[in-house]
């Protein structure tokens, strides 16, 4: 199973039947909870899947304080948390969703603090397990070249849905956005004067990407040749869309990434979140500092972009080994 498939069904996993679990809850943590989600789409403005992530993990912990006999909010405390988080350790979660759910309580007891519902932030002493890190499989120059080439060759037809999955694949791979925020894209959010595309991440902040000629052309064949033939009375601003005229879906591009690499010989199983890791380290391959990385990704902090200094470290070191006489 890919990267991405694995994150997907763990959050399918970790809140399925969210809604049919509140019911169980006491009233006051219930209402608390409502309260909560509301504050995560109206002031943090989180995308749905991270807001439906945030509520299945809270409504974990406060389902385990219920049980620990807790009737109010204000009775939880540092030991209630632990006692939740080791639960879930005996349940045989891995380190990065232990590590996923710490980070949702302390921000969630955060909030608490802040709103004057606890006097104190009782979770900011929680420690959380570190996650194991490996490297994120990626693909070699060679390979990334063979997949929009090959996708380009597709396109020679001049097929609306080839013309578009032309465009998609190198517009991932040269801006090494995610793929909420490729489906996300208007026709407005292109300027085609400066190769640049207005890009909103995580949280709807904005950053502006370039991109460069072999996307910038891919992006005008679509828009000339294949757009106008999906497009239909309901489309809307969507840059790209689907075969029934509707804004393409984000399983839709996964799947396109997977058929396509299939294709290459070689070349690792990955999805478009593989694609993004793969340009972010051909970027520093290429010259590229780090700081200008994470501007291009959208990561809110350096340490996120430094773990893609160990690919290409990796890739040194055995350039190294097989080359150098004294290696």
């Amino acid at each position: 199973m890919s990267a991405d498939a694995e994150e997907s069904a763990e959050e399918v996993a970790g809140t399925a039947g969210t809604v049919e679990r509140e019911d169980l809850l006491p009233e006051a943590f219930a209402r608390l909870l409502g309260e909560y989600e509301r504050h995560l789409v109206a002031e943090r403005d989180l995308a749905p899947h991270s807001v439906r992530a945030y509520l299945g993990d809270i409504t974990g912990l406060l389902e385990h304080a219920g049980r620990l006999g807790l009737a109010e909010i204000t009775e939880l405390d540092l030991r209630s948390l632990r006692s939740w988080l080791a639960k879930q350790q005996t349940l045989g979660l891995s380190r990065t969703t232990l590590a996923r759910r710490a980070t949702a309580a302390r921000v969630f007891t955060a909030w608490l603090a802040r709103t004057g519902r606890t006097p104190n932030d009782v979770g900011s002493a929680l420690g959380s397990p570190r996650p194991h890190r490996t490297l994120p499989d990626v693909l070699r120059v060679d390979e990334a070249a063979r997949l929009v080439d090959a996708a380009a060759a597709l396109a020679d037809d001049g097929s609306a849905l080839g013309l578009r999955d032309a465009a998609m694949l190198e517009l991932l791979y040269a801006t090494g956005m995610r793929v909420g925020e490729l489906c996300g894209l208007d026709v407005d959010d292109l300027d085609r004067d400066r190769n640049v595309v207005r890009v909103f991440g995580k949280g709807r902040k904005e950053r502006t990407v370039p991109f460069g000629q072999p996307a910038a052309a891919a992006l005008d064949r679509w828009l000339a040749g294949g757009r106008p033939d999906l497009a239909r009375a309901g489309s809307g601003p969507a840059l790209f869309l689907g075969a029934r005229g509707g804004r393409i879906d984000q399983r839709a591009v996964r799947s396109l990434v997977h058929r396509r690499l299939a294709d290459v010989p070689g070349a690792p199983d990955l999805g478009p979140h593989g694609l993004r890791h793969t340009a972010a380290t051909h970027l520093l391959e290429g010259g590229a500092d780090l700081r200008s990385v994470q501007e291009l990704l959208g990561h809110a902090s350096l340490a996120t972009t430094q773990r893609y200094t160990h690919v290409t470290t990796d890739r040194l070191r055995r350039a190294y080994q097989q080359a150098h006489p004294r290696a």
